[in-house]
């Protein structure tokens, strides 16, 4: 997908919210779709890093954003709700959902992970985008063609000892991918999809990898091809599918 040739109003009038939008894959999402036309909803727990973002959108005259900071790892539902709730009031629909911000956790044996780490780790990487794909089913309902894209990896595809809750996480979010997937065929035209980065230049990546040079991956900014393909109008018909960015 990485050959994708986005026309630049792809996404025009599209409304777009982003998790984990500070940095990294989901700074790089938001930057490339308000590049194409879309206003971007920056979600994360860090407002100096939004804020960052927030500006470089505006400074390229992009449809203004909106910041919403929110910590995935304590948010409860009623703040999924609120923030719903706020959108409905001030966009009336959501055109495009992308599952970011993940921890990557301990990578050890499994029988070595603390009760406290798993869970931690399950509240943010599969707790929060149930809980917010939940809330925002009303939203995505009143957009023409709505895309949810749930950001995986490859060892939520094929488990690979030490890489622990991580793995198992991801696992659970291509279920959670699959059965929304599946219920909303036929029913609405809210399509679900999860989206493997492949090897990137992220902070997280150099955690997972600490002696692999850097400069041997691609940008987050290479791969958003993928994402503007899975979020436009272009793959109205692809629901349900495990696709790679690379």
């Amino acid at each position: 997908m990485l050959d994708y040739q986005a026309p630049q109003d792809l996404l025009t009038d599209r409304v777009i919210l982003i998790t984990g939008a500070g940095d990294g894959i989901g700074k790089a999402c938001a930057l490339s779709c308000a590049a194409h036309g879309a206003t971007v909803i920056l979600i994360g727990r860090t407002p100096s890093k939004l804020e960052a973002v927030y500006d470089e959108i505006e400074a390229s005259g992009f449809p203004q954003p909106a910041l919403c900071p929110l910590n995935l790892e304590t948010a409860l539902e009623k703040d999924y709700v609120d923030l719903a709730d706020q959108l409905f009031d001030t966009f009336g629909k959501l055109d495009g959902l992308v599952h970011n911000a993940a921890l990557l956790g301990p990578r050890t044996l499994l029988d070595n992970v603390k009760a406290e780490a798993w869970l931690q780790l399950m509240q943010v990487n599969v707790n929060a985008p149930f809980l917010l794909s939940k809330s925002m089913m009303p939203l995505l309902r009143a957009a023409p063609d709505a895309s949810v894209v749930c950001v995986s990896s490859s060892v939520g595809r094929k488990g690979r000892a030490y890489w622990g809750p991580y793995a198992v996480s991801k696992f659970a979010l291509e279920g959670m991918m699959q059965v929304f997937a599946d219920e909303q065929d036929g029913t609405s035209a809210i399509r679900f999809n999860s989206l493997n980065p492949g090897a990137t230049r992220t902070s997280m990546r150099a955690a997972a990898y600490p002696g692999e040079a850097p400069e041997k991956n691609p940008e987050p900014a290479q791969i958003m091809p993928a994402f503007l393909y899975l979020l436009g109008p272009d793959s109205k018909a692809v629901n349900g599918q495990a696709l790679d960015a690379q």
